[in-house]
This record gives C-alpha cells, structure tokens and sequence, in this order.
C-alpha cells in the first residue's frame, strides 16, 4: 500500500515508523528539514521538505498513486487543504486528518466535512480522544491503563502489583485454581526495563505493572485479585483548562452528573472563558503549583486529581503536590514518552501519553476486514489485535490447545456473541469468534496470517 503522511511531529514520525515496518510505500511530507531527515536517516520511509497542502509537493510525492493520505500536521488549516487537494486534483481514496480546533467539530458545521464539500473520510480529535482515555481511566480507579475491547465486553488493564498484592509470587497456572469463576487473562509484566509476555510457570513480584484481559462483569472482582478495591472517585479536580481540561469536564458532568467537578486554570481570561461554558462547574483562577491554591481547592478531600496542563513537568510536580496535600489518587498527562517509566518511582498513580493515543485512534481508521481493532500497549512494546474468525481461516473449528501460536503471542479472550471466554486448552474456535490477541510487534504480523487475514490498510 503506498501512503502518504503529512506531518513529521511525534505522531506522523510514528505512524510512518508503524506503517513502514509492515512493507508499505510511506512518504512524510513536513516543512521542517530536520524532522525530515530524521524520517529519511531512521526509518524504511521517503522524507521531503515542503508545504504539505502544495499541489507540487504532493505530486511529487506520488499522490497521484496513493491509496491513503494521513494529514498530521500542527496546522488544522493544512490538514484540510491537504486533503482537499488530495481529493480534487489526485483522487486519493482514503483521507485522515487530525483536527483540533473544537469550532470545526460543532453541530451546526456538520456538513462540512461531506464529499460534496471538504472530503475527509476520518476526522481524529487529539484532545477529545486523550479525553476519552483519562474517563476510562477514572471508571476503572486502580489501573495504570485501560483499553476497552470487543464493544465494551473485554478490558485490558494495567495495575501496579504491591506488597500487598494477593497474587504476588504465585505462578500464572494457578490464577485459575484460586479463582475458578473469574474470567482473567495475565498477557503481559513489566518488570523494571524489562517487558515480558509470561508463559503459565511465570510469577508477578511487587513493583511489576500487569496487564490483564477481563471480562467487563468482572472486573471489580479482578482488581480486587489483584488488591486494586478503590471507589471510583465523586470528587474530581481537573488541573489545566484547555480544551483536553474542557473536554475531559463535560464528559464527566454529562456521563456521571453525581461527580463534584473543580477546574484550576492558571489564565484569568481563559478561566472567565471556562466559568461561561462549563455550568454548574467550580472554576478556579490558581497555580497549581502553590500550596496554597491546592489547599484552596480542598485537595486533601479531593478524591483524584487529573493534571492536563501543556507543560508535562507542571503536571508531574501538581500530581506529586497534590498527592502531599491529600489527595487520594492523581493522574498526570505527559507528553515525554521519556517521562512514563517514572511512574514505578514516582506517587503517581496514571500517566496518560496524548502520542500513543492519537496514533491508536488513527490506526483503527487505516485497518479494515476482519481487524476489528488494533491498540499499541506501552509505547509500541506490544499490540493488542481483536480479530474476526472466518470460514475459512486456518484456526476455525480448532481447539486452542492445538493452535501454533507464534513465541510471544497470547490468546488474551474469545469473544462469542455476547459472552466472554477465556481460553483453555479444549475452547474450540468457531467462526464469527472475536479472538483478542496481544502480540510484541515483531510477531504481529504473523498472527495476521495466522487468522488468514490479509490486515488491508487503506
């Protein structure tokens, strides 16, 4: 497949880092030399210097024999005009383009983004998805990272394992014996630097962070095997109030309207700005990095804090004050990927990366056919692919026992209608299954083939 991306920023350098590794004809396009020759020195790709809503340019990066644009500038303007140009003077089939602007995504502009008009296949929001992400988070309290699988009926979460953890030092093989009637799957331990797909001999130590697929209907109840029983929080601070802090506010007022939500802006304009759009919302005009301002805000009766500020060290240091203030549980937003290994030193709880985010919801938009998702766990350490049996895949009407998985791939859950399995040796996949598997990223796209999946990235 070739494509083109425009934009060489974190996001564009790592899908073109992803989309190269799988054999695709990928061209960045970005203004900056030396974001281009980057591209061109670390990956399989073509970097070019230029305008990437310039009609030369994108001819002479091939537009004209493309079959997907992916427009990631930091300009929403570009990334629109790109894709118009994209359409009216090459006919690209596919477009996607990052728009960040809130304006743009109003109602009453719907129609804008049409074929008859502005056409734009897929339009991704950074910060209403980091949005997302963070409320998962807060619905499931306990967890390092939580992704939501199979519409819902499957997670995979991630948790600290402390001295305290019921099922440290225990062997994976006996998860099943202690808890029988729990749907729970360990598909992955980070141990330090060291990042491990277990095999059933494997143990947990304290300190490890775990990742595990469950059923949703038992998750409380697998949190607690684990020694994560926090409430999910009633009292809610929001540090930073941009649009990823504005975003964040309504969803949780409009999805669980009994939570008291507080917003601490540091800007008084904006702060003013909030206070008229944000009803029934506490808005606060602080530092969050003063005491005084955190006990202002009552934090050591606030239940978790979130810091989505636009500078990754303000939100660390708030979330370490605000931890010493009083407060319960705090997450922090960070941009650094340098910065999330942190986390095993630090009092904090979650760290959210926007990059891993965009890029995850980007890539569920480029695979079509039977990859029904796609996630990136811990900065592309491993991927998390739910997949569709067919009639005629190679693994329909096969015990899993008998299937030959790939050295570091896990069969996580079987999703079967509408109920979720675990599996075991003598479990029989059947076609129209929902099979979730975590795999590293070298063996990816083995497991591709081994469902007889040609994965078409359009």
């Amino acid at each position: 497949m070739r494509v083109i991306i425009c934009g060489a920023g974190q996001v564009g350098y790592n899908i073109a880092a992803y989309l190269s590794r799988e054999d695709n004809d990928v061209t960045v396009i970005d203004i900056q030399p030396d974001l281009v020759a980057k591209v061109n020195e670390t990956l399989d790709a073509n970097g070019i210097v230029g305008h990437a809503s310039n009609p030369d340019i994108l001819s002479a990066a091939g537009a004209a024999d493309v079959d997907l644009m992916i427009a990631v500038t930091q300009s929403d303007e570009v990334n629109m005009v790109a894709c118009q140009v994209a359409h009216s003077l090459f006919n690209v089939p596919k477009k996607i383009a990052r728009v960040r602007d809130r304006a743009y995504m109003k109602p009453e502009w719907s129609n804008l983004f049409t074929r008859a008009h502005m056409p734009i296949d897929v339009i991704i929001s950074p910060e209403m998805e980091v949005a997302h992400a963070i409320c998962e988070r807060l619905r499931v309290p306990g967890t390092t990272n939580v992704m939501r699988l199979a519409e819902g009926r499957v997670h995979l979460v991630g948790v600290m394992c402390g001295e305290n953890c019921p099922v440290i030092n225990t062997p994976l093989k006996q998860l099943s014996s202690l808890f029988p009637s729990l749907s729970l799957k360990v598909v992955a331990i980070i141990r330090g630097q060291q990042a491990i797909i277990p095999n059933e001999n494997d143990q947990m130590y304290a300190g490890d962070e775990v990742y595990f697929f469950a059923d949703t209907d038992h998750l409380k109840r697998a949190m607690a095997a684990f020694g994560h029983q926090e409430k999910e929080a009633r009292h809610v601070t929001v540090l930073g109030g941009g649009n990823i802090g504005m975003y964040l506010t309504r969803i949780l007022q409009e999805q669980s309207p009994q939570t008291r939500i507080r917003v601490i802006e540091h800007n008084l304009a904006r702060a003013m700005t909030l206070s008229e759009q944000l009803r029934g919302i506490s808005i606060m005009h602080g530092d969050g990095l003063e005491p005084k301002t955190l006990e202002d805000a009552d934090m050591a009766n606030t239940e978790t804090m979130v810091a989505v500020t636009d500078d990754d060290e303000t939100n660390i240091l708030a979330a370490l004050l605000a931890k010493q203030a009083g407060c319960e549980r705090v997450i922090s937003l960070v941009n650094k990927v340098s910065y999330t290994p942190l986390i095993k030193f630090l009092d904090i709880d979650a760290m959210v990366t926007p990059r891993a985010i965009t890029v995850a919801s980007i890539m569920q938009h480029v695979r079509r056919g039977r990859i029904k998702a796609l996630h990136s766990l811990r900065d592309g350490f491993a991927e998390v692919i739910e997949a569709e049996v067919s009639d005629t895949s190679s693994i329909v009407n096969t015990e899993v026992g008998r299937i030959k998985l790939p050295r570091d791939v896990l069969i996580g859950a079987i999703v079967r209608g509408d109920d979720v399995l675990m599996p075991h040796p003598d479990l029989k996949i059947r076609s129209g299954d929902h099979v979730i598997v975590l795999a590293t990223q070298a063996q990816a796209r083995k497991v591709e083939k081994l469902f007889l999946v040609h994965v078409d990235l359009f």
